[in-house]
């Protein structure tokens, strides 16, 4: 076995994430801002701010910055949740739509790149053994943190 498979996939994110730094820093986005409006894009108009905050691996507190700055800038709006007051849900505003659009595009285009050379089934087989390491992952710090 590879002991270099942990140093490979904790280097994995950082280069992604640098790649898209570099190509997205013409849009004005700092990484946060566009890893937030990135994830908001894909889940969907509405998604309560913990629920947002877990897809993008940080803790709520942390995320309300961000989310403050990108509605200064007109780019999200928080709303109170119908039923339940101490929630609140996030939605991209029509002037967030283009610039998720151009996100999107960068990320597909980034990903071919990055995936080149892998055919169809290669992927589907990266991916498949991706879900299961992060699963086992999951399951060890819920059993770390459980007892």
């Amino acid at each position: 076995m590879s002991s270099m498979i942990g140093f490979r996939i904790a280097r994995l994110p950082h280069l992604w994430r640098s790649i898209l730094d570099r190509r997205l820093a013409p849009l004005g986005l700092t990484q946060t801002r566009w890893v937030t409006l990135y994830h908001l894009g894909r889940m969907g108009d509405g998604q309560p701010q913990c629920e947002l905050a877990r897809a993008i691996g940080v803790e709520a507190p942390s995320l309300v910055r961000t989310l403050s700055q990108l509605e200064a800038q007109g780019l999200i709006e928080r709303r109170t949740c119908d039923y339940d007051r101490r929630t609140k849900r996030v939605y991209l505003t029509p002037a967030a739509t283009p610039l998720f659009e151009q996100i999107e595009s960068v990320a597909n285009t980034a990903r071919q790149e990055m995936l080149a050379g892998l055919k169809d089934e290669e992927i589907e087989q990266l991916d498949s053994w991706l879900a299961r390491i992060e699963h086992n992952g999951l399951a060890i710090q819920a059993k770390e943190t459980s007892s």
